[in-house]
């Protein structure tokens, strides 16, 4: 990012020479992050994170279809960036779908089947939750939407692929996966830079209006400096062993299991995400426990970080059957390439001293009252 701050400052849709320097390294990002994905460098588009990705997708792909009835279908666990598109689409007179899920927090096949209508042109459906790091099967959810597409159907399926990029296999080389939204903070990258896969051939309309950039699919000078440290990040991301972030989390579930009675582990029986922890404390408020820990200089979370300051509870464990009360005493751990084991020590330790405070606490002031 500094190299290109100095030294790559033309815009890339420029002729002259610094112009066409800062187009040639775009290029050459674009390539090596494609690469990584398995997916051809005409087939990204670069853009300013997540948000606009998964907008992008929902928005560009039902206004590129033609037709007065149409319908889509996404889940009850998506990220906001993905639900807020679809309950504007459902303004706009487009029925949609919210798929439940099972306790564990994924989704099936069986209940994708059950909602399919004539009219259904898009399916969305999450990688892997941000929350809970359930990984959804969406291999076979695109293959659905890949058998329907060749018996002659307009549909087409998007997946916010921006919790999974770094921490599970990404490859989009299998057929149906039309389009995918990812993140460069996700991997280290700066914040502000994203990308939609968009395959061959799928109909997408821009929804941003002004030049013809990202070959008329994103208007928008592109963010050279964001992008470069995008794919260094990708080629770093590369390399890395997700089995390593497996064992720091399972070494913190571990042991805050053995220590403390009332805890479970949310998303249990289900494939998650290597660095994802989200664990319901009975008896403890949530939010309490976060700045507890948070006093500590431990950063955790109770939902998405795009929902912070809203009072409601988690949707997410709504919608795997928890009550307001168990999701609010549920609590989401993440783990990185720069923790140690002795870090996730500590952490665990805090965790198990905050919670053994905080119930003393609740007990005494319900004996108060």
């Amino acid at each position: 990012m500094n190299l290109a701050l100095r030294q790559v400052f033309g815009n890339p849709s420029s002729t002259h020479s610094e112009g066409q320097r800062a187009r040639q390294s775009i290029e050459n990002a674009r390539r090596s992050i494609a690469t990584f994905l398995g997916v051809a460098p005409a087939e990204l588009v670069f853009t300013s994170g997540g948000t606009e990705s998964n907008n992008l997708a929902i928005f560009g792909l039902i206004k590129a279809l033609p037709g007065d009835r149409k319908h889509a279908i996404t889940t009850k666990i998506e990220h906001p960036a993905v639900l807020e598109p679809f309950r504007q689409l459902e303004r706009e007179g487009v029925a949609v779908s919210y798929l439940a899920v099972d306790k564990t927090g994924a989704v099936s096949a069986e209940e994708l089947e059950r909602h399919l209508r004539p009219e259904t042109i898009l399916v969305s459906v999450m990688h892997a939750n941000n929350e809970t790091g359930v990984i959804q099967p969406i291999a076979e959810i695109a293959a659905i939407v890949h058998r329907l597409r060749q018996a002659g159907r307009s549909i087409y399926f998007h997946s916010d692929g921006v919790q999974a990029l770094g921490k599970t296999d990404v490859t989009l080389a299998h057929p149906g996966v039309d389009l995918y939204s990812i993140s460069a903070h996700k991997i280290y990258a700066p914040k502000g830079t994203g990308a939609l896969i968009v395959r061959k051939n799928i109909p997408l309309h821009g929804i941003q209006l002004g030049g013809r950039h990202e070959r008329e699919r994103r208007a928008g000078t592109e963010n050279v400096p964001g992008i470069l440290a995008f794919a260094r990040a990708i080629e770093l991301c590369a390399v890395e062993d997700p089995l390593r972030l497996a064992l720091l989390r399972n070494r913190f579930e571990k042991q805050i299991l053995s220590a403390l009675d009332e805890v479970e582990v949310n998303g249990t029986g289900a494939d998650r995400l290597a660095n994802t922890s989200n664990l319901l404390f009975r008896g403890v408020s949530g939010e309490a426990l976060l700045i507890a820990l948070d006093v500590k200089g431990m950063a955790v979370s109770t939902g998405s970080a795009c929902s912070s300051g809203a009072v409601e509870p988690s949707h997410v464990l709504l919608a795997m059957g928890r009550t307001r009360e168990e999701a609010k005493s549920s609590v989401r751990f993440s783990f990185g390439r720069y923790n140690s084991e002795e870090e996730v020590d500590q952490l665990a330790d805090a965790v198990i001293a905050c919670v053994r405070r905080l119930r003393k606490t609740r007990v005494r002031e319900v004996q108060f009252v």
